[in-house]
């Protein structure tokens, strides 16, 4: 650690501010939303931490700031006790990223940054506050960490800059119960479950205040021991030999040797220059502008547009002028724009153009401009624009084709003759590149700054329809869109042909994927809004009585929707032990908590089970009837082919990929997905795709010959692993295998395994172990594909498909580990993407040729659901089942199981 130089006193009448960096860290990230710059760099935490310094200096102006973070490694703590913090998840890779800017604008705030090796911030920041209380300093420290308190002094208090309380000694013994000088032996008892501190099981604050107030210390509490009767008298008694050394690591040490004292501790001048360059890479606007000019007195200049001319076309002699240049064109770059972004509701409200770089042209029809001149009739402009528009022999490019694709269908065009698009263009070429609208591929791939859609329309609530936007606005606006995808598009197609696998991705998959998506979409599934309003009382009705039954488990009435009240009647009220704490030190009430307290308590289990009700009204029941589109009377989705980094879609609007189907009520919604009279709905899904591919990846004899035998392949892997035979399995056993078998796909480890299964860290490494030693293939394909990522930065699906891993040979392990468990379900679940859309692809050109009475309707992970006319349901059964299999050549068989019924559910 470089000590800060000291370039004048510290002020004697202003407190000293010690600022707990790793708290604000945290506090930041999981406090505000996923805020990210055009390019896709996560930037909440920065914006967050920076933010919480800022109104802390603020709030004590001229009171010098030292900040101080935890150093990597292990501390003297973990000599103590080597389990310590070992349960803790690693720290998110969206995190770690953003550290170096966080460290970076402190610095250049002329701040003094501490992060001293070996040694944690808590104990730099208690030898700094015992240093000032020597002198009689007033000093604050900033954090929400609970275990400060026993730090406070009549020198020292604590401020949580985010809720804005501060905490002296009476406030200590207001929130803990007991004064500062016991907090350490409070810790002590009730244990710490986010630094894997053991304490006495189901001992709360409560209870250990209660024992420090009755007899005095830690110490005190071991010798009455005998004395405190029940079950926690029990629990006491069992951990005595532990709570010295709970004591020891709880405890913040005030005498860490450090190089730099509180009178060091001076602000260094502002380093406007860093800032602006950081605030600019940061795309922190408002900061930015605060700053003023720069060094030549200028503000930094946005990027200037090319030169570029956009026509408005208003009469009939330009609108022909330009059909005959696009007929001539080797490239049409198109673009609809509409009322709402809505593609099934939006109101055709103009038509953008662009043969070649540097020239457009917007035809507006529907614009309520008064200012502007006569606009061509709307129904003219499609009758003259329709047979260029279907022509197939005329190229077409484009920017998310599939939303234009829609808006045509709704009035009669059908686009063909789709040659690109810039998004998929970027999405094949890195999925992982920063975003794909075509705004940021101009920034990133052009320099070139654009006008936005909220420049011309506005944002938020004062936010208008595109047709009330001037026209001359929604010209440049709309002409600007696609003359920039004529010029993107030059940049990156050069990039796919070079690229030979993953231009086959883009032209043989994507490409034609988008029309089928096209149809499906505007297909629709027919959904009966009556029975999700039936299923929403009766869920209403179902959650109350759970509520009341809440109510009378914790003996106080209390809003089970609200955490806060849920925590303090959970730990507070009924004392029930903390298994994990939120990043700002309170007692967690997540799911997998209360799953775990669920296990032994009754309150947890209803609360588990009103939450899952909850959910599924609000997000489903509650919802889906107002998304009933009222021309159709049904449900028209948004599939996203470049969202998921590994080739999966996802849907929006609403999402149809996570109803879930493991409860009742579940079911019940698929429920409403109904076919009409006279129509039946059929579902084909693929049979454990992923490990089917993984068998395939890893050429393992033994999971191989499972497949191929047709085996119950979770049975086959418990005989393996437990030793047994296929009939000797137990429904325990089976469980366990087919936990072990998803979780390796998704890089699960024994810690996570043994959450999952419910049994230690250690039985589950044994399972694991087991595992690989009957599955050596699975092993030694995992070592290769992380050895491979490694060397050139990226993994493959058997197609081509690439997933870039920016971090696997980052030096940090949590970051590095993370891209490796993504190398290694990257190549499955990217395969299991590109197989189902090869299906889709293939069944939805034999639908149009067979001239069966179906359509495609809904994509959902790994299975595909159709409409289809009682009459053709044998031969789409048939037809589906037969070109699902074949969408790849594997070294084991596909299974696609089909269903029929009259709703989704039923055809499961």
């Amino acid at each position: 650690m470089a000590a800060p130089k000291s370039t004048a006193p510290n002020s004697a009448d202003k407190p000293l501010l010690l600022v707990d960096g790793s708290s604000y860290l945290f506090r930041a990230f999981y406090a505000l939303p996923d805020l990210k710059t055009s390019d896709g760099l996560h930037t909440g935490a920065v914006r967050g931490v920076i933010a919480m310094l800022r109104k802390l200096a603020k709030d004590y102006q001229g009171s010098p700031i030292a900040v101080v973070f935890d150093a990597r490694g292990k501390t003297f703590r973990d000599e103590i006790y080597p389990e310590y913090k070992a349960n803790r998840e690693a720290m998110p890779d969206v995190l770690g990223e953003q550290i170096p800017y966080i460290h970076d604008i402190i610095r250049a705030m002329g701040l003094p940054l501490l992060i001293v090796p070996e040694v944690e911030a808590d104990d730099v920041i208690g030898t700094l506050a015992t240093q000032a209380t020597r002198e009689r300093r007033e000093t604050v420290i900033s954090t929400s960490d609970k275990d400060m308190a026993q730090l406070v002094s009549e020198h020292v208090t604590l401020v949580d800059t985010m809720s804005g309380k501060t905490l002296d000694r009476q406030g200590v013994i207001e929130k803990f119960g007991v004064p500062p000088e016991s907090i350490v032996d409070l810790l002590a008892l009730t244990g710490d479950s986010i630094d894997n501190i053991p304490g006495v099981p189901k001992v709360g604050v409560k209870t250990a205040a209660k024992w420090l107030n009755e007899f005095g210390t830690l110490e005190g509490v071991i010798a009455a021991a005998d004395r405190i009767g029940g079950k926690v008298g029990e629990n006491l008694r069992a951990c005595l030999d532990q709570l010295p050394v709970s004591k020891e690591l709880t405890r913040i040490r005030c005498d860490v040797p450090l190089d730099v004292h509180i009178l060091d501790l001076c602000p260094e001048p502002e380093d406007r220059e860093a800032l602006r360059r950081l605030f600019e890479r940061l795309e922190f606007k408002p900061w930015l502008e605060e700053l003023g000019p720069d060094a030549d007195g200028e503000r930094a200049p946005a990027p200037a547009p090319a030169e570029r001319e956009i026509e408005i076309v208003t009469d009939r002699d330009a609108l022909e002028s330009w059909l005959e240049r696009l007929e001539r064109a080797e490239l049409i770059a198109l673009g609809t724009a509409t009322s709402t972004s809505a593609y099934m509701d939006g109101r055709l409200t103009g038509f953008a153009f662009a043969a070649e770089p540097g020239h457009a042209a917007y035809v507006p029809v529907a614009h309520e401009d008064p200012a502007a001149p006569p606009q061509l009739p709307q129904g003219e402009v499609l009758e003259r624009l329709k047979p260029l528009l279907e022509d197939p022999t005329r190229p077409k490019l484009g920017h998310d084709l599939k939303h234009h694709r829609n808006v045509l269908r709704r009035y009669g065009i059908e686009l063909a003759g789709i040659r690109h698009d810039t998004m998929l263009e970027s999405y094949v070429l890195n999925s992982v590149d920063g975003r794909h609208d075509l705004d940021d591929l101009a920034k990133r791939h052009l320099g070139a700054a654009t006008l936005r859609y909220e420049d011309v329309a506005g944002k938020g609530a004062k936010q208008i329809d595109f047709d009330r936007v001037p026209v001359a606005q929604a010209a440049e606006y709309a002409g600007q869109n696609v003359e920039l995808i004529h010029r993107v598009h030059r940049v990156l197609w050069p990039r796919l042909e070079g690229v030979p696998r993953l231009c086959s991705v883009y032209r043989d998959i994507e490409l034609p994927l988008l029309e089928v998506l096209s149809r499906m979409e505007t297909n629709g599934a027919l959904v009966d809004g009556k029975l999700l309003t039936e299923l929403s009382r009766e869920l209403a009705e179902r959650m109350e009585a759970l509520r009341q039954r809440a109510c009378e488990a914790a003996g106080v009435d209390f809003n089970l929707d609200s955490p806060k009240q849920l925590q303090e009647v959970l730990f507070d009220r009924l004392s029930l032990p903390v298994l994990k704490k939120t990043p700002t030190g309170q007692p967690s009430t997540a799911e997998e908590v209360l799953q775990d307290l669920a296990r032994d308590y009754e309150l947890p289990r209803l609360v588990i089970d009103y939450r899952v009700l909850a959910k599924l009204k609000s997000t489903y029941t509650d919802k889906l009837p107002a998304q009933i589109n009222g021309e159709t009377g049904r449900i028209h989705t948004c599939y996203h082919q470049a969202v998921a980094a590994t080739g999966r879609l996802s849907s929006s609007d609403p999402n149809l990929q996570n109803i879930p189907i493991r409860r009742a009520e579940g079911r019940r919604i698929r429920q409403a997905f109904i076919a009409p009279p006279g129509r039946r709905i059929l579902a084909a899904d693929y049979s454990q795709i992923e490990l089917r591919i993984m068998a395939h990846l890893s050429g393992d004899r033994g999971l191989r010959a499972a497949f191929e035998q047709n085996l119950d392949i979770h049975r086959a892997t418990a005989a393996e692993v437990f030793g047994t035979t296929l009939s000797g399995v137990s429904e325990d056993q089976r469980r366990s295998a087919k936990a072990i078998n998803f979780g390796l796909i998704y890089g699960m480890s024994a810690f996570g395994l043994g959450r999952q299964l419910g049994i230690s860290r250690t039985l589950a490494q044994e399972y694991i172990d087991r595992y690989f030693e009957r599955y050596p293939g699975v092993r030694d394909y995992m070592e290769a594909t992380r050895a491979l990522a490694r060397e050139q930065g990226y993994v493959e699906t058997v197609f081509g498909r690439r997933l870039y891993l920016p971090e696997i040979n980052a030096r940090q392990p949590p970051r590095r580990q993370a891209a490796e468990r993504a190398a290694i379900n990257a190549p499955m679940q990217g395969t299991a993407a590109d197989i189902i859309k090869r299906a889709m692809i293939d069944v939805d050109g034999w639908l149009r040729e067979a001239g069966l009475d179906a359509m495609l309707i809904m994509q959902v992970h790994d299975e595909l659901v159709f409409e289809v006319g009682e009459r053709d349901v044998d031969a789409l059964r048939d037809g589906v089942r037969e070109r699902m299999q074949r969408a790849a050549d594997l070294s084991v068989p596909l299974l696609v199981e089909v269903g029929v019924g009259l709703n989704w559910d039923e055809a499961h």
